[in-house]
């Protein structure tokens, strides 16, 4: 049975599509920005789990709108954005390296879902799982590149926070790699909720997450204060 809840990954979707368009636009000034190509990605890929969320709830269940949920928020939910980073960390090649090899991961993973057999006694209409589908190993793939963004997305804000914080004219920086950390943070935790039937914290955790990185980037972006990060710096 659905709720008030369940309609707000439309609102969600219609952020992270404008977040994309914003972030989008400030990549084309800079198209060198690897970063920023990543971050637009990622934002999208936020945006199209989110949809399907919507549609599950404005349409209906089907097996190929849960798949499409699974592979776009499971497998990319939060990737993109954590190599958006990673290019911020880490050395060119470092960060080339890594990003090949997980476009190449989740390919295959994406391909084990797709062909993955449901288990329709244990849909429920009103709420997406990755439960339903039979192949469990499948399902495992997920958690490299969930681990992957946690490190480099929600850890790397949280790193570069506290680099910021050292120096006395950066609050801008501090406060939005702090939002940002915060924003990539919530979407995981109510994913593990899911895993017990509680797919409504998700559509709330969402919701707050992609707010508050979109509210982090425009503190950054707004400020005068150089970033410490070379590429940054470069495209700001």
């Amino acid at each position: 049975m659905q709720n008030i809840t369940h309609y707000i990954p439309i609102v969600t979707t219609i952020i992270s599509f404008s977040f994309t368009l914003a972030l989008y636009k400030h990549w084309q000034r800079k198209p060198e920005a690897k970063y920023l190509m990543w971050w637009t990605i990622g934002a999208f890929c936020f945006g199209i789990g989110t949809l399907t969320e919507s549609i599950n709830t404005l349409v209906g269940w089907s097996v190929w709108n849960m798949k499409a949920w699974y592979i776009s928020g499971a497998l990319l939910g939060a990737f993109p954005l954590a190599q958006g980073t990673v290019y911020l960390l880490l050395k060119k090649k470092a960060a080339d390296f890594l990003a090949w090899f997980f476009i190449v991961y989740i390919a295959i993973a994406a391909v084990a879902i797709i062909l993955a057999p449901v288990d329709m006694s244990l849909v429920d209409p009103a709420r997406l799982t990755g439960k339903v589908m039979t192949w469990t190993w499948a399902r495992m793939f997920s958690i490299l590149p969930n681990t992957y963004a946690m490190i480099f997305l929600v850890g790397g804000a949280a790193w570069s926070a506290i680099q910021y914080a050292r120096k006395l004219d950066s609050g801008s920086r501090v406060l939005g790699n702090w939002l940002i950390a915060i924003g990539a943070l919530l979407p995981g935790i109510g994913g593990s909720f899911t895993r017990f039937g509680y797919v409504e914290v998700l559509f709330v955790t969402e919701f707050i997450g992609i707010s508050l990185i979109w509210a982090g980037y425009r503190a950054m972006t707004q400020t005068q204060t150089v970033s410490i990060h070379t590429a940054q710096a470069a495209a700001d």
